[in-house]
């Protein structure tokens, strides 16, 4: 896949002044995280929660989730850790999704404090000027421009200017003979931020949109070539809401698309970047605010460990078992060429020959991390086996015999293996804190 690798690369160009010059600014945001007194206990952890399935089940409450956030914060409501929610959704605005964490946990909760799947397209400048096509649900063209798009179409307006393309539903179809309303300019990329509503007319549009470079009113041309450059956020196959069993999510939209794509040329579907969890780019942005939020509330200790809290083995356990592969790597070797070098062997797709200007691709934003490890914790409120008596020994928990990440991450046993199992979200946070010896005032 390629953007990984550059951004990396373009890590360490920014100097420790600048780093904390951004630290202060993004946390001068937090409005919770006010100065704390030198009196009280200092952490050196940040916490990143996923959201559905460990704090809530659709727009149910799960209960031990507001016990836990009792403990998080003090008599003021200031956070006593830094905390960040991680969430592979991204059909609403970080504004938002902040706004009904805060209703839920009864705790003032800023923007800031949030990562959605989308949240890295900030760093995608190279592609902020180009006209873009949005595939997804909810305000997909705010979300779009409000992370830097300037030229967005969506899926509703490309459908409008060519009603022929849709004809799978018959009771959408044009009732007399029309031609293109041809008013939109031709796509030069693709972005799925989620799923959609309608699986048949996005994928049918979207396959269109790459085999005919952008200009649907051109023929498929499905000779071997490059398509346009195809960015998705949010790989999980599935999803917890209020059913008993688990949901298709994104990640299953994109099974779709990339196997009709292959069956009609015969080749695999290629992606710019992929984003969301399971994702080392996803860790970094959350790690970088747990730093901010540090700053702002004038902690001294260096934040050396960050604790992942989730509930689906191959998004959240992964995920945090792939940065903190990164990080011991990096803590070891000292070397950040050797650390792109064994993050890169963790993907399946072939690395980009040469530099060929990816190194344009990611814009050197963050600073390098200062966490050493980055723990994994599995609660059973979620995807993974929800009535499930919790296992002793996490070295004994049952994997799943069929790997559910995306096609483009290599299965590896290791990486989905929870460094703990916990029932709830709350007794999450009370091994945390008996793990660091932290003991709130």
């Amino acid at each position: 896949m390629r953007g990984l690798l550059p951004f990396y690369r373009g890590l360490h160009t920014l100097s420790n002044r600048q780093a904390r010059q951004k630290a202060v600014i993004v946390g001068s945001r937090c409005g919770l995280c006010g100065t704390q007194s030198i009196n009280k206990p200092q952490p050196r952890f940040g916490l990143l929660f996923d959201i559905d399935g460990v704090l809530v089940r659709g727009r149910m409450p799960i209960p031990a989730a507001k016990k836990a956030f009792e403990k998080l914060v003090d008599s003021q409501g200031q956070f006593v850790v830094p905390v960040v929610f991680v969430t592979n959704a991204g059909n609403c605005l970080r504004q938002t999704k902040a706004d009904q964490l805060s209703h839920i946990l009864g705790v003032p909760i800023t923007q800031d404090q949030v990562i959605m799947s989308h949240s890295p397209l900030r760093m995608l400048k190279k592609f902020h000027d180009k006209c873009v096509l949005v595939s997804g649900q909810g305000p997909v063209l705010e979300i779009a421009k409000n992370v830097g798009f300037q030229n967005v179409i969506s899926i509703d307006m490309l459908r409008e200017s060519y009603p022929l393309l849709d004809m799978v539903d018959h009771n959408r179809r044009p009732k007399l003979p029309t031609n293109p309303i041809v008013n939109l300019p031709n796509v030069e990329a693709v972005i799925l931020f989620g799923e959609p509503i309608r699986w048949e007319t996005n994928l049918q549009l979207i396959i269109d949109v790459l085999l005919t470079n952008g200009n649907l009113s051109s023929i498929h041309q499905t000779q071997a070539r490059p398509h346009l450059p195809l960015l998705a956020c949010n790989m999980d196959l599935m999803w917890m809401a209020e059913a008993n069993s688990p949901r298709f999510g994104h990640g299953t939209f994109l099974v779709c698309l990339e196997n009709i794509y292959k069956k009609i040329t015969g080749r695999d579907l290629k992606y710019e970047a992929l984003m969301g969890k399971p994702s080392e780019l996803t860790y970094q942005f959350a790690e970088y605010l747990i730093r901010s939020q540090a700053m702002q509330s004038q902690w001294k200790l260096p934040i050396t460990s960050l604790y992942a809290i989730g509930d689906n083995l191959m998004t959240d356990i992964y995920g945090a078992n792939l940065y903190n592969r990164y990080l011991e790597e990096r803590v070891a070797r000292k070397n950040p060429k050797t650390v792109a070098k064994v993050a890169a062997a963790t993907w399946s797709t072939a690395a980009v020959s040469g530099e060929e200007e990816i190194d344009s691709l990611w814009e050197s934003e963050l600073a390098l991390p200062s966490a050493t490890s980055c723990k994994s914790v599995l609660v059973c409120t979620g995807v993974y086996n929800p009535n499930a008596e919790v296992p002793s020994d996490a070295s004994h928990c049952i994997k799943e015999t069929v790997f559910h990440g995306h096609r483009d991450f290599i299965f590896d046993p290791a990486l989905v293996e929870p460094g703990h199992i916990v029932q709830d979200v709350a007794e999450a946070v009370d091994l945390i804190f008996e793990q660091e010896k932290f003991v709130p005032q």
